[in-house]
């Protein structure tokens, strides 16, 4: 097989990603959001917010990242971030994902693809830990716009929100203000539950299961 058609072939697979579902709703609420989608989404968002990074970025570099980072959904699902059954062997999934779907092209661009993706997941470099904050960031995002979304369906609490968010607080602290009052906000309205509501309803956090991701 010679190189077009490896690159072809591989262009032809990733549309795929367009049939993975997440958990969060469109912002008409028509439908669920499918990983392509998101990826977009947050791609479109590094150039718009890397002034509020808090160290200098390659924005290139962190849309490079947020356009490949999601493609292993394609064998491994979208596994639900509050899911700890299905994030215990989420590594090994994608990882024999990433074995598939990067070696589908040719091997300097497998290299180079799979290296941006592998710089996502260790989260080390500045331009990761912005990309992680917007990874992050946008789903919040469709979630208040839903008045809790994905929290509210699922029974996630208030705690398990905020901590999922702290790679916000320290990428982008100039963002951590709103992130904080809109989910303070959400849940005066009786949209999120908390660990102290749990408690008084002697019940124990609602269990998540899935592959989708909020």
């Amino acid at each position: 097989m010679d190189r077009f058609e490896r690159q072809l072939q591989f262009i032809i697979e990733v549309d795929k990603l367009k049939t993975v579902l997440r958990r969060t709703l469109l912002t008409d609420g028509s439908r669920r959001e499918n990983s392509a989608e998101h990826s977009w989404h947050i791609a479109l968002m590094a150039p718009l917010l890397a002034e509020y990074a808090c160290e200098p970025v390659d924005v290139g570099r962190v849309m490079r990242m947020l356009l490949v980072h999601d493609i292993v959904e394609i064998d491994a699902g979208d596994t639900f971030a509050y899911d700890a059954n299905g994030n215990a062997d989420k590594e090994a999934r994608e990882r024999r994902a990433a074995d598939r779907l990067y070696g589908l092209l040719p091997e300097d661009q497998a290299r180079d693809l799979r290296e941006a993706w592998q710089e996502f997941e260790a989260a080390e470099s500045a331009e990761a830990r912005f990309a992680h904050a917007l990874d992050r960031l946008q789903p919040l995002l469709l979630n208040l716009h839903h008045q809790g979304g994905t929290w509210r369906t699922h029974g996630i609490t208030r705690e398990q929100v905020l901590e999922r968010m702290r790679p916000i607080e320290t990428t982008c602290p100039g963002l951590w203000s709103f992130v904080v009052s809109s989910i303070n906000d959400v849940w005066a309205k009786g949209r999120v539950r908390t660990l102290d509501d749990l408690d008084a309803m002697g019940a124990p956090p609602a269990e998540t299961t899935g592959t989708d991701r909020t």
